[in-house]
């Protein structure tokens, strides 16, 4: 038979791990796609008839690439970490909870980033 994970979750000091290093990566995409629009409004290009604000397009790969894949990594890092916790036979869910909410979000912005590509 094999251990079943503890039901509670009652660990504030892995909740506060998980949430902050959450917190963290989206802050790192947020940058990262600020940083590509701040890039692609500043190139110098026309971009009045274009349907959005940073047309060309590294400015535009940037934007749409770059924070998906600081989201995916970060949520892999979280899943890597739930796994050593589970390992070690800590409280894991907490840590698997903040990996797939970043995969989530990964996913909700590649999905709204890819119309910019169109």
């Amino acid at each position: 038979m094999t251990q079943d994970v503890e039901k509670r979750w009652n660990d504030p000091r892995t909740a506060r791990k998980a949430g902050g290093y959450a917190v963290a990566v989206i802050v790192v995409a947020l940058a990262v796609m600020g940083g590509a629009i701040a890039w692609g409004t500043s190139s110098g290009q026309d971009c009045t008839d274009a349907a959005f604000a940073v047309c060309a397009d590294p400015e535009r790969q940037v934007l749409v690439f770059g924070p998906t894949l600081v989201l995916l990594l970060g949520g892999l890092g979280a899943l890597l970490m739930a796994y050593r916790t589970w390992k070690r036979g800590g409280r894991w869910p907490i840590w698997q909870g903040a990996g797939w909410v970043l995969l989530v979000f990964m996913v909700v912005y590649a999905t709204i980033s890819a119309r910019s590509m169109i």
